[in-house]
């Protein structure tokens, strides 16, 4: 029997950590692989990150980061793939040789989740509004700037986060406020929310969809519930909606190749082993 040592680790830094759902998806791709690993919850209070990551190496192989450490983790990096420079924020660990390098995969699993859930919406997509001003909405922003969407507008109830975030972008990316958020719908083809808005335990999301074109697409990150009220008002519209579970599920593949050599799927199996967790009533995240 192996010592445990022995066994390549990663997990999950974070705090809190307790309820984040990344042991369901990596441990289900070790036992589907056959890959021998671990995958585990660090819990890491503020101000002790920096002892985390001297960790890193030997059997601990690298490790995803959640909230509150995502910044701390993109500084402690030597190296930094181009997804998480213009992010300014790692979401994903690990070392070539003696150098720690660091990744940024919210930005792949948004894209393939909507490229999953809405084919062709880049396409038809030259003006989008993204509700929220953190780090998901960044994700999200520059995610469609790759997929070349010529005109998007931040609209967060701090308008001076939104007006933050829109001048790391250029002139294509504008801030504006929310009581303009009608006139921005009317002229938009695609709609995200990347705030909390609409999330168990959250404020709702309180906007009237009537005022999109029919032509439009509709996204939300949020994924507790599995179909919020937004995804739902879309679709009885009959307008393409996309929900948040897919994005959690996408963004852990990058990090699961990286540290064990194969890639991963998300399968049915493995969206139906989160979504009964997620209908268990446990608020979660990365």
């Amino acid at each position: 029997m192996s010592r445990s040592g022995d066994v390549p680790r990663v997990g999950v830094a974070g705090w809190p950590v307790a309820h984040s759902r990344s042991p369901i998806l990596h441990g289900y791709w070790l036992r589907q692989l056959g890959v021998v690993g671990r995958y585990e919850r660090f819990a890491v209070p503020p101000g002790e990150f920096e002892q985390f990551v001297a960790r890193i190496g030997g059997d601990l192989i690298g490790s995803n980061v959640t909230v509150p450490h995502k910044e701390a983790a993109f500084a402690a990096c030597d190296r930094r793939t181009q997804a998480a420079e213009a992010l300014g924020a790692v979401n994903t660990l690990w070392r070539d040789g003696p150098l720690l390098w660091g990744d940024n995969t919210d930005v792949e699993g948004f894209l393939v989740n909507m490229d999953e859930g809405a084919p062709g919406w880049a396409e038809r997509s030259r003006s989008a509004v993204i509700i929220g001003a953190g780090g998901a909405a960044r994700a999200v922003v520059h995610a469609l700037v790759s997929r070349g969407v010529g005109r998007i507008a931040i609209v967060n109830r701090t308008p001076a986060r939104a007006a933050a975030l829109a001048e790391r972008f250029g002139r294509t990316v504008t801030a504006s406020s929310w009581d303009k958020l009608s006139s921005e719908l009317s002229q938009a083809d695609l709609l995200v929310n990347a705030s909390s808005l609409g999330m168990q335990g959250q404020a709702p999301l309180d906007i009237d969809l009537g005022i999109l074109p029919t032509r439009a697409v509709v996204s939300d990150i949020v994924y507790v519930p599995l179909r919020t009220p937004l995804v739902e008002a879309a679709r009885s519209r009959g307008l393409p909606a996309v929900e948040g579970l897919g994005m959690l599920l996408h963004q852990a593949v990058p990090g699961f190749e990286r540290w064990f050599g194969r890639r991963p799927e998300v399968t049915a199996e493995l969206r139906a082993l989160v979504e009964a967790d997620v209908r268990d009533g446990r608020q979660g995240k990365q």
